[in-house]
């Protein structure tokens, strides 16, 4: 007994009579009653008592027409997911973020994702930029949203805009009432950073003409915040990082120095295996934005 079978027998069974069933499925009355009596052979029980304008199930017959509703029910729902699946609609996608990303990544993109795809489930791994790329290049992660600088070879990237890196600190810290400030000003402050921008920021100061005053460096930019929060010292960090600790004390000074950017990037392995989902993450996530590759070569 198969799928075909069980289509034509519940088919019978629905119409009422061969001739309704066999237009119905677009083929001879003959071969569909051999199907029939080919099906109760197989079984070994009398699925329909045949009249001279209708059939009547036998009790075997109603058993199986249940059955069958069930089965083939099941069989469409099944064949329906998995195309869901091949064009990226339902199934789990693995994505690799480093903390500082996450509020940007939350606010839009993720939202408007999620609305489009929301069969989409997700599995998350923070690391730093380093440990992403490891776990991208073992197959454990299929996308990794990190942040710049990091080395591109062997990478397909998006990339999001550029944003400034801001000074955050509680009232008692600030100095000054402007919004922008020189990194000058930062000179002989107790400066809290995430290791991660260390050579970007050290090298910001260096040209500027003063070495930095260093209290904290830490592995997240939520760190920086929480201590920058606790009255500590200042926090050098992205700008979008700020969402990340919610409500606090704290006032940012936008850093008017070109070099102490950032931009988030969504990373990929190049010709590597890629999902259908994975493919409509990247191609959420890349709308109006910069690529360095051709996306899914």
């Amino acid at each position: 007994m198969d799928i075909k079978q069980l289509k034509y027998f519940y088919t019978i069974a629905e119409e009422g009579q061969i001739t309704n069933a066999a237009k119905k499925l677009h083929i001879a009355q003959p071969p569909l009653s051999y199907q029939l009596k080919s099906l109760e052979n197989e079984l070994g029980v009398k699925l329909a008592e045949r009249g001279s304008r209708s059939i009547k199930l036998t009790d075997a017959g109603l058993m199986l027409y249940n059955r069958a509703k069930q089965i083939l029910s099941l069989t469409e729902t099944t064949i329906s997911e998995l195309k869901d699946f091949k064009n990226g609609t339902h199934g789990t996608l693995s994505i690799g973020t480093v903390s500082s990303s996450g509020a940007a990544l939350l606010t839009s993109r993720l939202n408007t994702f999620h609305n489009k795809y929301p069969f989409i489930n997700f599995e998350i791994r923070e690391g730093n930029t380093y440990e992403l790329l490891d776990l991208l290049n073992k197959g454990i992660i299929e996308i990794g949203i990190v942040r710049t600088p990091f080395n591109p070879t062997a990478i397909n990237c998006i990339y999001l805009p550029k944003e400034p890196m801001v000074a955050a600190m509680i009232k008692d810290l600030n100095w000054t009432d402007n919004k922008i400030i020189n990194i000058k000003e930062l000179a002989d402050k107790p400066l809290i950073f995430y290791k991660r921008f260390e050579k970007l920021i050290y090298e910001a100061c260096q040209n500027a003409d003063f070495e930095p005053n260093i209290f904290c460096k830490n592995e997240d930019a939520r760190t920086s915040l929480l201590w920058a929060n606790a009255g500590l010292g200042i926090a050098i960090v992205p700008k979008s990082s700020l969402k990340l600790i919610g409500a606090s004390d704290l006032i940012y000074k936008e850093i008017d120095n070109k070099a102490l950017s950032t931009q988030i990037a969504a990373i990929w392995i190049k010709n590597g295996y890629i999902s259908s989902a994975a493919k409509n993450f990247l191609d959420t996530f890349s709308k109006d934005y910069i690529l360095n590759e051709e996306l899914f070569k």
